[in-house]
């Protein structure tokens, strides 16, 4: 099988040299268990664990607008619950969006240290290191995100200011459209969320 993301490289890593279980092995107590390393984040795809580099601050900014605005349509409207960055434990994965959208009907994935389950949507900003795993649809994010059953992900591109809506249907995601400027999200999981896409970007 053709590895998408080596073992060696200033991307996202397959973390083959991490002391702990047999790549495809690896479970949330094995992750929990890892020693904080500076710099870098860990996720497990299909029991395959992952590095990548930790958020520069242009992203943690992104990340901060996108959380306002959401807290805003969901929280403070009564629907729901808003996570940033939260251990998502499922299916034999373990991921880190950068935002994370319960509505109430799901609230019961939400434990103690992580969700145990599937959220309602998903928000990951992309980045030159991450861009190839948020989107792959094979062994990446997106086909994670698609086997845990999220129904719906947003991938923001920060240098195109744009975001790219992705509907699960059936078991795979359909690319809604990719919105940019004035433009607002025609989401199925918030038809009430009107924010423009460029007002998840920094002025």
């Amino acid at each position: 099988m053709t590895v998408p993301f080596p073992d060696t490289a200033e991307l996202v890593v397959r973390a083959s040299h991490v002391p702990g279980p047999s790549q495809g092995q690896w479970t949330y107590a094995a992750y929990a268990a890892l020693p904080d390393i500076d710099g870098y984040r860990y996720e497990i795809l299909s029991g395959v664990l992952y590095m990548a580099p930790a958020p520069v601050p242009d992203h943690e900014n992104i990340a901060a607008l996108v959380a306002a605005r959401l807290v805003a349509a969901v929280d403070d409207q009564g629907l729901g619950r808003v996570f940033t960055s939260p251990d998502i434990d499922a299916s034999g994965s373990v991921v880190r969006p950068d935002a994370v959208v319960v509505l109430n009907a799901q609230l019961g994935i939400v434990a103690e240290r992580r969700l145990i389950g599937s959220p309602n949507l998903v928000v990951e900003i992309s980045s030159p290191s991450t861009a190839a795993y948020d989107r792959d649809a094979v062994h990446g994010k997106r086909a994670a995100y698609a086997r845990i059953g999220v129904p719906e992900y947003w991938i923001l591109d920060p240098t195109a200011r744009s975001v790219t809506l992705l509907v699960l249907t059936n078991d795979h995601y359909e690319e809604v459209g990719v919105l940019s400027g004035g433009e607002h999200i025609p989401s199925q999981v918030l038809p009430t969320f009107t924010t423009p896409v460029e007002r998840l970007f920094p002025r």
